[in-house]
């Protein structure tokens, strides 16, 4: 039997969003497989039904969803004659409301109403055109995580143009990998910023981007007044930029582009995603009411930069009526006496966050670190915590639970930034059940699928979607893009989204990530998950951080395990055996590492995922084909001088 760590209390099943909504749809909100098999059956009825619970600004047309037979996933339509504007729902409301928090590791909170961010987004609008900008042009951002992105981000879509962000931590190549693919106008720019207690001047590397893209003719930059960046395009300050006017929208059809995001580039460019703007919009609303049950008033909270798929989906909290965080800088910061664990818990107990969102690597931090945030902080807002990035281990759910709050939901969710969204998320009427993902994502006809391609319960296999739904990418930009999308989920089933995830389906309705399919482990020809060997290390204090891998040996592949470890520890063989005996109890005897090797750093991309694949490139001597979209790519050195014979 799964461990039942949290259950809804009777009042749920009447009063939470997603109650009202299967009631007003004639379903019983104790019978959420009839829900779901509904909004999977009709999915016009259900979409449709979604806008007009969300009460979305638009109209909708008459048509709520067009079916190819001949090519249901790439080639069927929703709401093909709806006209709405993302920013227009997302800025709705009483301006007198707290819209933005903005907060940062010093200290610093400010709350910003809805009627002050109109007033900014409409001086950036004027700007805009004045600049030259008008519909399905693209304007980039480079920014930390404060207003002046989100106003910066607001003011594009307003007027019906394509936005697409990037950290002011990326370095410059990694940068003109991605809005150099898409023709930006307009760039939104940091010169500089503060990360964990340092300050960084970035302005010669904007210089080198913007030399590096023709195609920009405006450098809009943010943050305290300084030297400008040396540019030869027009360079104006983000106060200086825009005039007092009317706020009005440009209303757009459903599938017109608003976003475009980028996978990771780890084997090759970044693929530039294009996101349509009722997808967004009707995926966020779904997520954020149904499944969060997010209430007007409630504040939302998300750790995250610019450039993640996180930052757009906390954003879209404003169109419940929520207020978000904007925090802009470390999670954990350096002091005389170790790491200290508080900011994010100060701002969410100043901010009376009601939703916190997180990642498995931050708990295990605070984990080891020994802290509690339940007994340190007043928490009595917190009605959610949630994590996404990569699988929560069974022992994380146990820790949340002990070491935050015991009454309140904590969902892990997963999805992906080719989908702006998730597939698997949590419930405010489904029990919370220890190590799993609670449910599948109205809407969304998830399964898992073994190699003959029929679904399965109990057993691993690939996570799959097999019918449309509107947020799938629109396509993927540049030449050939709709074919390098059909590719790249539609090749190994045709007109079934496979997603790229190991997956489990349990009998109760929710599902266990087993990892990524491209980091899968086959030893002796068996597929098994990386994420039970993760698991298993988070509960020894002298790993910091790990890695692991499959390595190719005479017609075979061995696990490589490696391993970080803290200060003040090594690798000796008694610790090695003991972390074989930990993966072996808690995993299985296929998943215990033929080699476990003591590193000085764990490769990440920029967007914070461990890089298994590039370490065991680097391992067979082989290049890795984009080191610019990796944090610290110097670390890889490392794994290709990894020596066996000197393995524990």
């Amino acid at each position: 039997m799964s461990s039942v760590l949290w259950t809804p209390a009777p009042a749920a099943f009447q009063s939470s969003n997603l109650a009202r909504f299967s009631l007003a749809n004639g379903f019983d909100p104790r019978d959420y497989e009839t829900l779901h098999r509904w909004s999977i059956g009709d999915p016009g009825a259900f979409w449709r039904a979604v806008w007009d619970f969300a009460e979305v600004i638009g109209d909708p047309g008459a048509i709520s969803f067009l079916r190819d037979d001949q090519a249901p996933m790439t080639k069927s339509r929703f709401l093909p004659e709806a006209s709405l504007n993302l920013a227009e729902n997302l800025l709705r409301g009483d301006g007198a409301k707290a819209a933005v928090i903005e907060a940062d590791e010093s200290g610093h909170f400010r709350i910003i109403t809805l009627r002050e961010l109109r007033r900014l987004v409409a001086r950036t609008v004027h700007g805009l055109r004045a600049a030259g900008v008008g519909k399905s042009d693209c304007v980039g951002g480079i920014l930390p995580n404060r207003v002046e992105g989100l106003v910066a981000l607001l003011a594009t879509l307003s007027i019906g143009a394509v936005w697409s962000s990037c950290s002011p931590d990326f370095g410059a190549a990694a940068i003109v990998d991605r809005l150099g693919q898409i023709g930006v106008k307009v760039l939104f720019a940091a010169p500089r910023y503060r990360y964990a207690g340092r300050d960084h001047d970035i302005s010669e590397r904007l210089a080198a981007i913007v030399a590096a893209m023709p195609t920009v003719t405006t450098l809009v930059t943010t943050g305290e007044p300084g030297a400008r960046p040396t540019c030869a395009v027009d360079c104006i300050s983000f106060d200086d930029f825009g005039s007092d006017d009317p706020l009005t929208f440009e209303r757009v059809p459903f599938d017109h582009p608003t976003y475009v995001l980028y996978t990771s580039g780890t084997t090759g460019a970044p693929k530039a995603i294009v996101h349509r703007t009722g997808g967004v919009l009707l995926q966020h609303l779904k997520e954020h009411l149904l499944h969060g049950d997010v209430h007007p008033g409630d504040v939302m909270s998300w750790y995250t930069n610019t450039a993640w798929m996180m930052y757009h989906w906390l954003i879209s909290g404003l169109a419940c009526g929520a207020a978000v965080v904007l925090y802009d800088g470390a999670p954990i910061l350096k002091s005389a006496d170790g790491l200290d664990p508080s900011p994010l818990w100060t701002m969410a107990e100043r901010a009376k966050v009601t939703h916190f969102g997180t990642s498995p690597k931050y708990l295990a931090t605070l984990a080891a670190e020994g802290y509690a945030p339940g007994r340190l902080h007043d928490l009595s807002s917190l009605r959610s915590v949630l994590s996404a990035g990569a699988p929560v281990s069974p022992g994380q759910f146990d820790w949340v639970y002990e070491y935050v709050k015991r009454d309140m939901i904590f969902a892990s969710i997963s999805g992906g930034t080719e989908i702006i969204g998730c597939f698997l998320l949590g419930s405010p009427i489904h029990a919370v059940r220890r190590g799993e993902l609670t449910v599948k994502g109205l809407g969304l006809a998830v399964a898992v699928m073994d190699e003959r391609n029929a679904p399965i319960i109990g057993r691993q296999g690939d996570l799959v979607c097999t019918e449309p739904f509107p947020s799938m990418p629109l396509t993927f930009w540049g030449k050939e893009g709709d074919t390098r999308y059909h590719a790249t989920y539609f090749a190994a089933r045709p007109e079934i989204w496979t997603h790229g995830d190991v997956a489990e389906m349990t009998a109760y309705g929710s599902a266990i990530i087993h990892g990524r399919s491209d980091t899968t482990l086959k030893p002796g020809g068996v597929r098994i998950g990386t994420a039970e060997i993760y698991a298993a290390c988070e509960g020894f204090a002298e790993i910091e951080d790990c890695l692991v891998f499959g390595a190719p040996v005479e017609g075979d592949e061995e696990i490589v395990l490696c391993v970080k470890l803290s200060n003040g520890f090594a690798l000796t063989p008694d610790l090695a055996t003991q972390i074989r005996r930990a993966i072996r109890e808690g995993a299985s005897p296929r998943h215990v590492p033929h080699r476990i090797h003591a590193v000085r750093a764990v490769p990440y991309t920029l967007n914070g995922k461990r890089v298994e694949g590039a370490a065991r490139t680097m391992l067979e001597g082989k290049p890795v084909k984009n080191m610019a979209s990796l944090a610290n790519p110097a670390c890889l050195e490392e794994y290709r001088a990894l020596d066996r014979s000197k393995a524990a």
